[in-house]
């Protein structure tokens, strides 16, 4: 179950080994997602605008924030483009994972919204009309965001971007607050009023346990975190390259959705110069080929 909400962010058998390849699929994915949520979203208001349904608000207007937030992630992947400066000696891949935290924000507005709006309403209850078209809403909701959430998440995953696959995961926890909404409709219409405000509770109350998963993965990656199996495959990938002795310092980090690192690698005594570039260029090889999306890596040798 954790991983179906907060699902790994690569894949080595199925990586895109190109910085301007990932980025243009990445924008490819937002481009077509952000039109499906629009879509989507101008359909529930539409209902909303007719039935009154606090929760269905609530849901919309959380569809319509992940839609949105689309933008900067694009704008993100747009820069991550541009080539290395003096200033910038890295590139400005870091600004994926600062449209990370902007995603971030935006899933903690639109919950404290909602909430607020649910709240309000179970103090002062309206009725509410047309719910067969409320429960067909939440079942476009739940559709449109979950074609969204597979796509990105897929894409993600390929490209090594843990923004995207955040933006993924913001579109399922629509989708199932969208079939929670299909619940407080039925709830309704068994006499039960106050079911629709309290479904719409419940959802920003999911939505900030199930934000926590996402916090993580994206402050990770701010903090130069790395997954242990990355590590643990580049490890293997130098100790099983001829005339390595030994992994002496091992150095991996996340800048966007592409890997940049160090190694320093123990040869034999006495071994020269040639020897030596060899040892580099075979580690440097194995190395692209255990770990996806990988930028750079350098690779220093030392006698051991």
């Amino acid at each position: 179950m954790k991983e179906f909400f907060v699902p790994h962010t690569h894949d080595a058998s199925d990586s895109i080994d190109d910085a301007l390849e990932a980025s243009a699929e990445g924008v490819r994915a937002l481009k077509i997602s952000l039109l499906v949520l629009l879509a989507t979203t101008v359909l529930q208001f539409i209902v909303v605008a007719f039935s009154g349904s606090v929760a269905l608000l609530a849901d919309t207007v959380h569809n319509f924030s992940d839609a949105m937030t689309a933008v900067p992630l694009w704008i993100a992947f747009i820069l991550a483009r541009r080539a290395a400066s003096k200033r910038y000696t890295y590139g400005l891949g870091r600004a994926e994972d600062l449209a990370g935290l902007f995603i971030i924000l935006v899933i903690t507005v639109s919950a404290i919204v909602a909430g607020w709006q649910s709240v309000e309403r179970i103090f002062n209850p309206q009725p509410l009309e047309n719910l067969w078209w409320v429960v067909a809403a939440g079942v476009i909701g739940f559709a449109g965001n979950e074609a969204v959430a597979i796509f990105r998440i897929r894409v993600g995953r390929r490209i090594g971007s843990a923004a995207l696959v955040a933006d993924g995961i913001h579109a399922r926890t629509d989708g199932f607050t969208s079939l929670a909404v299909v619940l407080g409709a039925f709830g309704v219409m068994l006499g039960f009023p106050l079911a629709d405000p309290i479904v719409g509770l419940l959802i920003s109350i999911t939505i900030f346990v199930l934000l926590w998963g996402t916090i993580r993965s994206i402050g990770r990656r701010l903090l130069d975190g790395i997954e242990p199996d990355l590590v643990n495959r580049a490890e293997h990938a130098l100790k099983d390259t001829p005339g390595i002795l030994g992994v002496q310092k091992l150095q991996l980090r996340w800048i966007g959705h592409r890997i940049h690192g160090t190694a320093v690698v123990g040869v034999a005594p006495g071994s020269t110069v040639e020897d030596a570039d060899r040892v580099r260029r075979q580690a440097q090889h194995r190395l692209g080929h255990a770990l996806p999306n990988v930028e750079e890596i350098t690779v220093a040798t030392s006698p051991s």
